[in-house]
C-alpha cells in the first residue's frame, strides 16, 4: 500500500528543463549578441562560473565573469519567479493523491526560493508538505540521503513511497534504495528514455497518465 510520494520538481512538476538549453543564449541576446548554434550543448557540462568564463572569452564581453554569473543567475531567478509553468497534468495528479490521503514531499537540485515561488505561482505549493534541496542536504541525488530524509518526514517506508523522477541517474538511486520508481518523460530532459522506461516501475509519457495507471497502487 502506497502511503507517500516524493516529487522531483524540474521536468516533473514544473516545465522548466528548457531554460537550461536557453539560458546562455538569452543572456547573450539581452546584450545584443547572436548566440552560436549549439551553444546549449557547449555549456551543458559546465558550471555557471565556467559558462560565464566561456561566454566572456568567446563573445568578448566587457562584463566580468562575476557580473556575467550574476546576470545569468538573475535571469534564472526571474524565469522561476515569473515565467515557468507547471507540467501538464501536475495539479490533477497532486489533487488525485490528496484525495487518496497520500502525503507528499519534494526533493530537488534547484534553489529553494526558485522552487517555492514557482510552485506557489502555479498553485502547487499547497500540496507539498516539505521541500528538500540537495544544496541544503549537502549531497547530490547520486546518494539516496535526500529520499530517506523525505520518507522519514512523511513517516513512510521506501517500499510505501513513490519517487517521481525524470532523470535516469536519480531514479536509479531511488529504486536501488527500495523506493517505488515513477519515471516521467520530459522533452528537454533525460536523453536515455529507454533506460528510464526499463528502470521505472511505472513509466509516464505524460504526468497526467499516472491517475489512469496507478489504481493498483492504492488498492
Amino acid at each position: 500500500m502506497i502511503k507517500g510520494c516524493i516529487f522531483d520538481i524540474d521536468g516533473v512538476l514544473l516545465d522548466s528543463m528548457g531554460i537550461w538549453d536557453d539560458l546562455g543564449a538569452r543572456y547573450l541576446r539581452s546584450l545584443g549578441k547572436i548566440p552560436e548554434e549549439g551553444l546549449n550543448t557547449i555549456l551543458f557540462s559546465m558550471s555557471m562560473e565556467q559558462g560565464a568564463e566561456y561566454l566572456k572569452n568567446k563573445y568578448e564581453l566587457s562584463q566580468s565573469v562575476s557580473e556575467i554569473t550574476d546576470g545569468l543567475g538573475k535571469m534564472l531567478e526571474d524565469y522561476y519567479f515569473y515565467e515557468v509553468s507547471s507540467k501538464q497534468g501536475a495539479k490533477e495528479v497532486l489533487e488525485f493523491l490528496k484525495s487518496k490521503n497520500i502525503r507528499m514531499a519534494a526533493a530537488t537540485s534547484s534553489p529553494r526560493e526558485h522552487i517555492e515561488k514557482a510552485l506557489l505561482r502555479n498553485g502547487l505549493l499547497e500540496y507539498i508538505e516539505k521541500i528538500y534541496t540537495t544544496s541544503e542536504v549537502g549531497i547530490s541525488k547520486h546518494s539516496p540521503e535526500i529520499y530517506y530524509l523525505a520518507a522519514d518526514f512523511l513517516k513512510t517506508k521506501p517500499e510505501e513511497t513513490l519517487v517521481f523522477e525524470d532523470s535516469l541517474y536519480a531514479l536509479k538511486t531511488a529504486k536501488e534504495a527500495g523506493f517505488v520508481s515513477i519515471g516521467v518523460y520530459d522533452e528537454k530532459g533525460e536523453s536515455n528514455q529507454e533506460g528510464l522506461k526499463s528502470l521505472a516501475d511505472i513509466y509516464l509519457t505524460s504526468l497526467g497518465d499516472f491517475i489512469r495507471m496507478s489504481e493498483k497502487l492504492f488498492n
